[in-house]
């Protein structure tokens, strides 16, 4: 059975076991699902069974599987570029984790690229020639949360629900958290792995 996934209750499971995957359709609606109906579906939370008792059960290692090394091949990218653009880099690390897995490789079907899923669109205003490159990637996307955390400051929820749904998506709500379920489930994910501070510096 198709499940609309709360991953705020997967994430905080001590027994989460089903590995997670995401779906964009062509409006740039996000789905999640522990059962993909069709290969467009990525994996991007991959669980495991077993613990590991050195790492506390909000350890990435713990949660993530195998998205560690790759996230260590971009760590000094991502916090430099949240400092240049003074975005709280655990932020960052939250929407790539819940966008990408720091898989730089990753394109949607509905055309979003890279670490922080650009679209080409966002990728023309905020400068991005490649969003292929990680480089580019990052910074394009911190700088797009930079504006969108300056537009709904101080509700970071809707800076976040507007990195998912579109900024326009949030003020059309009369800026709250847009009624669709994979935005809802989006903001929830990033913020409790943003508030539970799960990253290892």
């Amino acid at each position: 059975m198709r499940v609309a996934i709360i991953l705020l209750t997967l994430l905080l499971s001590d027994n989460a076991l089903a590995d997670i995957y995401k779906f964009v359709d062509s409006d740039g609606r996000v789905y999640y699902t522990d059962e993909p109906r069709h290969s467009l579906y990525k994996r991007i939370i991959q669980t495991r069974a077993q613990r590991y008792p050195r790492y506390s059960k909000y350890s990435p290692a713990n949660i993530y599987g195998y998205s560690g090394a790759n996230k260590k091949k971009y760590m000094e990218l991502i916090n430099e570029a949240a400092y240049r653009h003074q975005v709280d880099a655990k932020l960052v690390h939250a929407v790539i984790q819940t966008e990408s897995a720091y898989n730089s490789n990753a394109i949607s079907s509905a055309g979003a690229v890279g670490l922080m899923q650009l679209m080409p669109e966002t990728a023309r205003r905020f400068g991005v020639i490649d969003r292929n490159d990680p480089d580019q990637n990052v910074d394009g996307g911190i700088r797009y949360l930079r504006h969108l955390i300056d537009m709904f400051n101080p509700k970071l929820d809707l800076a976040v629900a507007a990195y998912n749904a579109g900024e326009n998506a949030v003020i059309k709500y009369n800026n709250s958290i847009p009624p669709y379920p994979e935005t809802q489930n989006y903001v929830k994910q990033v913020l409790a792995l943003y508030n539970k501070q799960k990253f290892q510096y």
